[in-house]
């Protein structure tokens, strides 16, 4: 299935005012520019010029292929929310609007993600052309636009820049209000010229929006994570560290928030849960296309999680515990806000399955499943915990905590044999979810081993890594090969 990026934005040079829209349309897999779009619309606000852009990009797209997959890229956070319907629709210019703009694809084809204004400058610029164009009284024209030669590309990854980051943004929410006309617009249909902003460095500050116009759907308004990075506090040593499920239940915890339509709130929270929501947040080089991204989600507690037990591929297979069931509710309660996965793919187990299975079915996806996510298998450790390990294998725990090829007593897997197994799983996905965003439902050292080969550490900070019961990590990896990690052991969703 072909799969498109739309940008859009709308400006009013006094709210309400002289306003125009600008909208893109590219390919999601090449950058590739494909349609311009701008139009003046005399009198109107900048959220109903953000409106009309929108619908003009979805229309342009809907025109190129009507079974394509669509993801928009906005900087009105009013825009997005709405659309997502986090936020209720009250403006009645913007209602119509927002319905008509539903209606281009079906809601399962399309994805919202707010950006800041500086990664959208093409569309900017063709807004802001036709707004010049309508000063002069004339009508804006594809012959003579300049905005995609005038977006400078994004600067390209340095080379091997495996930890490039996540997205810094701040929002800057205001209030305006008001109504408008509308004129002739004009679409231009391009074959080439690179869009030049996949894979940019997030930053800027969110346009200012009408705060008249919408309201968070729920009392508390749309709640977000945090970034996760802090120590567990019930973390344990190098040895359980590294053991797959011989994990604490109580993870690594940071302060979730909430935002209303004014944007109050909006902190490190917020943009932490951006990262898992973003696919194009990092370095890449300007025409890498999305790249593909990887939430991955580890499997909500079993009976063996509490008690910090090795539970491989080689052991009993438990299902969820009650409190486990409930974890992965409320994960597929937080990406179902988010808005963003597009598909989900599960390790072999029971306990990743079932979890796989109730965030699926809250975001109206399938399981795939994928036998290399499964667990490493701890041969005859299954069910010990590390003390009791170390008191029945001292030599054996001591050669496996010194080198990645050791074998767990009894013929179990090594980490080495694991990694192997994982970085051939995750060139596989990358290439068949290529710019898409995907939810791994997996296990600790597959997901350890994600962010390792990511990062491109060594084998032994698999030791140095703590990850919780359904807690989310992710991965963004571009088509030239780099990765680019955005979040690791986030819980505030478990709040």
């Amino acid at each position: 299935m072909r799969e498109f990026i739309v940008e859009a934005d709308g400006g009013s040079r006094g709210n309400p005012g002289p306003a125009g829209y600008g909208a893109v349309v590219s390919d999601a897999a090449t950058g590739e520019t494909l349609v311009e779009a701008a139009e003046y619309l005399g009198v109107a606000t900048n959220n109903v010029a953000e409106y009309r852009g929108l619908v003009a990009g979805l229309n342009a797209a809907r025109e190129l292929d009507p079974e394509a997959r669509v993801h928009v890229r906005m900087d009105s956070k009013l825009v997005i929310e709405q659309m997502t319907g986090r936020w209720k629709i009250k403006h009645p210019a913007m209602k119509p609007l927002a319905a008509e703009a539903a209606r281009a694809f079906p809601r399962e084809r399309v994805t919202y993600e707010w950006i800041p204004r500086e990664r959208n400058k093409h569309a900017d610029r063709l807004a802001n052309e036709a707004m010049d164009a309508g000063k002069r009284g004339e009508t804006w024209s594809p012959a003579t636009s300049r905005a995609d030669l005038d977006t400078p590309p994004a600067a390209p990854a340095p080379p091997a820049d495996a930890a490039a980051g996540a997205a810094r943004v701040r929002a800057a929410l205001a209030s305006a209000s008001g109504g408008g006309d509308v004129a002739e617009s004009r679409t231009s249909v391009r074959g080439s010229a690179p869009s030049g902003r996949a894979g940019a460095l997030a930053q800027g500050a969110a346009r200012a929006e009408d705060s008249a116009a919408g309201e968070p759907a729920t009392d508390a308004g749309p709640t977000s994570a945090g970034s996760g990075l802090a120590p567990d506090a019930a973390g344990a040593g190098a040895g359980t560290g590294a053991a797959a499920e011989a994990e604490s239940a109580a993870g690594t915890e940071s302060a979730a928030g909430t935002e209303s339509e004014s944007g109050s709130g909006a902190d490190a929270d917020r943009r932490a849960a951006q990262a898992v929501a973003t696919p194009s947040a990092g370095w890449a080089p300007a025409d890498m296309g999305a790249p593909a991204t990887f939430v991955l989600l580890r499997h909500g507690e079993t009976p063996l999680t509490p008690q910090k037990r090795f539970s491989g591929s080689g052991g009993s297979d438990p299902s969820l515990s009650d409190a486990g069931r409930e974890q992965a509710e409320r994960v597929a309660e937080f990406l179902a806000r988010r808005g963003t996965v597009q598909a989900v793919v599960a390790s072999p187990l029971a306990r990743t399955r079932e979890t796989a299975g109730i965030v699926a079915a809250r975001l109206g996806l399938d399981v795939d499943v994928e036998d290399g996510l499964r667990e490493t298998d701890f041969g005859a450790w299954e069910g010990l915990t590390f003390g009791e390990v170390r008191e029945r294998h001292p030599d054996d725990l001591n050669a496996w905590l010194s080198s990645p090829d050791a074998e767990p007593t009894g013929g179990g897997e090594s980490f080495a044999a694991t990694a192997a197994r994982v970085a051939a799983a995750r060139d596989r996905l990358i290439a068949a979810y290529a710019g898409r965003t995907v939810l791994l439902v997996t296990h600790v050292t597959p997901i350890k081993t994600f962010i390792r080969l990511a990062l491109g550490a060594p084998p032994e900070a698999l030791f140095r890594m703590e990850l919780s019961a359904a807690s989310l990590s992710a991965v963004a990896y571009y088509a030239d090969g780099n990765a680019s990690v955005r979040l690791f052991n986030d819980t505030s969703h478990l709040r």
